[in-house]
C-alpha cells in the first residue's frame, strides 16, 4: 500500500479532476447551498493508562523508537494477551459521560488486515459487542451569527488497540517502523451522520477533547496523535432522502485542518456531481500545503476485515458493583458545571462556557468564589487579566502564579472601594504576578495605593485642578460635558491614583 500504489491512486485522482468541467474552486457558495453536506466521524482517543491494552509494556509518548515493546507487542509466538482493567474502566467513564448504555458482557474480536505497522497481522478490537452503545454529546456552535446547540449521536463506543507507526524517510524509498504505539489502548467513538458542516464538526471534536480531559482518561493532545479522527463526508441535494456516496478522510489530527479538509471535499464532490461523474467510496488523505484531499485506496467493506471473536481473550463482565463504583467516582462534567455556574453564581452563559473550557480553570474559578461573593467580578478577572497573562505565557491555569485566595483578596480590595480597578489591575496585579506570596492589601499599603476617600483632601485637589484650567471650565459650563473625564484624570494624577473616582466625580460635578 506504500510506494507505487499510493502515487498511482494520487495520479488517477488528479487526472479525473483535470477532465471536469467544474473544478472544486469554481463551486460557488450559491451552488454549494443547493446541496447538503452529511458528515460522520470515527474519533480515536488514546487512553492514559500506564500500560498497554493487553500487555504490561509501558504506554508512554515520546520515548526512543521501539523501546516500549515486549514479546506480545511484537507478536512473538506463544504470547497471550490479558485485558487492562483500567482501560475498560476509562471506556465506561466515557460512555457514562455520553449517556451511553454500558454492556454488562462484552467481547474482543480480531480485525484482520495486513500492514507493516501491525505486527500480528490483525488488530484486537470490538465488532458486534462494543463496550458502550448509542449516546451522544451536545455541541454549541455559531450558525448565521448566533450560537446554537445540537446533540450529535454516537452509534457506539468500542475499545481497541492502536497500531504501530510507519516513519517515511522522505525519499519515498524506505519506511521505518516504530512499534512503541502498537498496543496502546484506544476508544473509538463512532458518530451517527448527524453533522452538517465543518463548523459543527470542529465544535464536536472540541467538545470531545474537553470531555476526555475532564474525565482524566486522555490528554487529548491532537498534535501528538492522542486524539485523531477519520472523517466521512458525502453530499446530497437538499430534500433528498438517500445519502450520497461517502469518502473517508483519514487520520485528521488538527481541528483546523479537519475543517479545511471538509470544506474542500464538499466542493470536490459537488463539482463531480455537477459534471455527471460518479463518486467512488474511497479513503483519502489531506494535504496541509495544498488544502486538498487526494485518493489513497478504495475503501474496504466490513467483510474485508473478517472479524471473529479473539479465542485468547475471555469475555469482559461488568458487575453492578463495579459499574456503581465508576459512577460514584465520575467528576462534574462541563455541561453540569456550565449550568451550575449560571444558576449558583449568576454569571452569563457566555462566561460559564469560557470558564468551563478546562477542568482546571473551572476548579480555580470555584476556589476564588469560595473566598469572595463577588462572582461576576471573579468571572471578569479570570476572562480578562488572568486569561491575558496565560495567553502571553503559553500556559494554563495550573501554572498561574497567583493563588485563588490571593486573587479573591484582590477582588475584595477593589470591590470594597479600598483601591480603584485601574490600580488593582495595572499596579497591584503585576506585583502579585512577580511576588505571588505577598497579600494584595500589603502591596497596596506599602505603595500608598489605598484609595483616598477623605473629602477635605480631595476637595483641595479638585480646587487646584479647576483653578489651573479656567478655559476648560468655561467650555464645560457652555455644554462640553465630555471634559469631565479630563478633570477626573487630572485629579487622579495628583493623587497618584489613590483618589476615589466616584467621590472625585461628585465633587467636580458640584463645583463645576
Amino acid at each position: 500500500m506504500d510506494g507505487p500504489y499510493l502515487y498511482l491512486c494520487e495520479s488517477i485522482s488528479i487526472y479525473n479532476m483535470s477532465q471536469t468541467a467544474i473544478h472544486p474552486a469554481d463551486v460557488t457558495d450559491e451552488l454549494l447551498a443547493t446541496y447538503e453536506t452529511v458528515i460522520g466521524l470515527e474519533v480515536h482517543c488514546q487512553l492514559l493508562t500506564e500500560s498497554k491494552l493487553f500487555t504490561r509494556d509501558f504506554n508512554i509518548f515520546g520515548t526512543e523508537p521501539n523501546t516500549n515493546i515486549g514479546p506480545l507487542t511484537i507478536a512473538l509466538p506463544g504470547t497471550l494477551p490479558k485485558v487492562n482493567k483500567k482501560a475498560v474502566e476509562y471506556a465506561i467513564r466515557l460512555g457514562l459521560a455520553c449517556g451511553c448504555s454500558i454492556s454488562k458482557r462484552t467481547i474482543f474480536d480480531r480485525k484482520n488486515y495486513f500492514y507493516p505497522d501491525l505486527p500480528k497481522g490483525y488488530q484486537i478490537s470490538q465488532d458486534k459487542k462494543p463496550i458502550c452503545g448509542q449516546g451522544g454529546v451536545t455541541i454549541s456552535f455559531k450558525h448565521n451569527g448566533q450560537f446554537t446547540e445540537k446533540t450529535i449521536r454516537f452509534h457506539h463506543i468500542h475499545l481497541e488497540e492502536d497500531a504501530g507507526k510507519s516513519v517515511h524517510d522522505g525519499s519515498h524509498t524506505e519506511t521505518m517502523l516504530d512499534y512503541n504505539r502498537a498496543g496502546t489502548p484506544l476508544v473509538e467513538m463512532v458518530s451517527e451522520p448527524d453533522l452538517r458542516s465543518a463548523e459543527e464538526t470542529g465544535a464536536f471534536v472540541t467538545e470531545i477533547r474537553r470531555l476526555v480531559r475532564y474525565l482524566g482518561i486522555s490528554d487529548g493532545n491532537m498534535e501528538e496523535g492522542s486524539l485523531r479522527a477519520d472523517v466521512n463526508v458525502s453530499v446530497r441535494k437538499h430534500g433528498a432522502e438517500q445519502y450520497g456516496t461517502k469518502v473517508e478522510i483519514k487520520n485528521m489530527n488538527s481541528i483546523r485542518n479537519m475543517m479545511r479538509a471538509i470544506a474542500f471535499e464538499e466542493r470536490r464532490q459537488v463539482a463531480m456531481l455537477e459534471n455527471g461523474e460518479t463518486i467512488q467510496q474511497e479513503t483519502r488523505m489531506f494535504d496541509v500545503e495544498t488544502g486538498q484531499t487526494y485518493g489513497m485506496r478504495v475503501k474496504e467493506t466490513m467483510n474485508d476485515y473478517r472479524y471473529f471473536p479473539d479465542p485468547d481473550l475471555s469475555p469482559v463482565v461488568v458487575s453492578d458493583e463495579w459499574l456503581e463504583s465508576i459512577k460514584t467516582s465520575m467528576p462534574a462534567l462541563p455541561h453540569e458545571l456550565r449550568e451550575k455556574f449560571v444558576n449558583q453564581y449568576s454569571i452569563p452563559s457566555y462566561d460559564a462556557a469560557v470558564l468551563t473550557d478546562t477542568r482546571e480553570l473551572a476548579e480555580y474559578f470555584e476556589a476564588v468564589c469560595a473566598k469572595t461573593s463577588h462572582f461576576k467580578a471573579a468571572s471578569n478577572w479570570l476572562m480578562g487579566a488572568v486569561k491575558s497573562y496565560l495567553n502571553d505565557h503559553h500556559g494554563d491555569i495550573a501554572h498561574f502564579p497567583i493563588s485563588a485566595g490571593n486573587l479573591a483578596a484582590l477582588i475584595e480590595l477593589n470591590e470594597s472601594g479600598a483601591v480603584s480597578h485601574s490600580v488593582a489591575a495595572q499596579k497591584i496585579f503585576p506585583v502579585m504576578l512577580a511576588e505571588p506570596e505577598r497579600a494584595p492589601s500589603e502591596i497596596a499599603q506599602s505603595n500608598n495605593w489605598l484609595q483616598n476617600s477623605n473629602t477635605n483632601e480631595l476637595e483641595t485637589l479638585v480646587d487646584e485642578v479647576i483653578g489651573a484650567m479656567p478655559d476648560k471650565v468655561a467650555a464645560y459650563r457652555k455644554g462640553k460635558k465630555g471634559l469631565m473625564g479630563l478633570f477626573v484624570g487630572e485629579v487622579m494624577k495628583k493623587s497618584n491614583g489613590a483618589a476615589d473616582p466616584k467621590l472625585v466625580n461628585q465633587l467636580l460635578a458640584q463645583k463645576l
